[in-house]
């Protein structure tokens, strides 16, 4: 307990520590493989992945996390131990946790231990826009951004000229720059209106679905190959063309997952939805003689 201290003496940090970001992946890390949710490697009656495990005393009879009480909570000893035998994670493992991650993992203790499941399982909710009293505040979104400028003592950039503002805009939602006939016409408009105008216009482009897909087809693996010998004998370039048409239908973004995920198996599938299930096959065919059909 007095290396503890020692170890630890550092003043805890004004902000409180994100479970999350900061203490499930130390834990996943370094703990998981002993202590986690396979029962076939679980040691010592210890499951550190599940908060109302995790504060139950273990086979030896000790608690590993005391919500509150970092000082009571036998992980921080045997993460501070000197004795081989002791200390973990184990000498065999190879891994070590970093005195500052300690720390975290004290205060987040200290702070009463909070487990969060992963965001994607909590549900959505939409936060109040910070209070702004600006003329640069056009928008909820402004109203963040001025925001969190404000904390680093940042002041918005001036407003580009039009010109620019255009050619951003447009290289934004569809990955072209603007005509020159484009261009003209916006720096003709002086409405108030002028760029909500440009925006509404570039949306209906067919060219925004192509530009909004890009990300998308780059983390699906999307390419007209069968990644080993040559191209373009997958046809994988049907399942681009709903891609890029389900973007430029605004199509929502539970329905555009659901229907690549399992869109075959949906209940009176249509082409359409078949052909969104081909996400499923990016990835490398292997065609040559001798390959098994299956």
């Amino acid at each position: 307990m007095i290396a503890m201290g020692i170890a630890l003496s550092s003043a805890a940090r004004p902000e409180p520590v994100d479970f999350r970001s900061e203490v499930l992946p130390l834990l996943a890390e370094n703990c998981f493989n002993c202590h986690g949710p396979d029962s076939g490697t679980r040691k010592g009656g210890l499951r550190l992945d599940r908060r109302d495990e995790a504060i139950r005393p273990a086979e030896s009879g000790r608690l590993a996390i005391v919500p509150g009480d970092p000082d009571a909570s036998h992980l921080l000893e045997r993460l501070l131990s000197h004795d081989p035998d002791e200390v973990m994670p184990p000498l065999e493992s190879k891994k070590t946790i970093a005195p500052e991650s300690i720390r975290t993992l004290r205060q987040w203790i200290k702070e009463g231990a909070e487990y969060r499941q992963h965001w994607a399982f909590e549900p959505v909710t939409r936060p109040d826009p910070p209070p702004a009293a600006s003329p640069w505040v056009k928008n909820p979104i402004d109203a963040f951004i001025l925001d969190s400028l404000g904390k680093h003592r940042l002041q918005p950039s001036p407003e580009a000229p039009k010109a620019t503002l255009l050619r951003r805009l447009s290289l934004d939602l569809t990955g072209l720059p603007p005509t020159p006939e484009e261009l003209a016409a916006f720096l003709a408009d002086s409405s108030p209106g002028a760029y909500e105008a440009a925006v509404d216009r570039l949306l209906a482009s067919p060219h925004y679905g192509e530009r909004m897909a890009l990300p998308w087809l780059d983390a699906a693996r999307y390419a007209d190959s069968n990644g080993f010998q040559q191209d373009g004998d997958t046809y994988q370039y049907v399942w681009r063309d709903w891609v890029v048409g389900a973007l430029n239908a605004n199509m929502p973004f539970d329905r555009f997952t659901i229907e690549q995920l399992a869109g075959d198996l949906l209940p009176n599938a249509t082409l359409d939805r078949k052909i969104a299930s081909a996400f499923n096959r990016n990835h490398l065919l292997n065609g040559e003689g001798g390959a098994i059909p299956e």
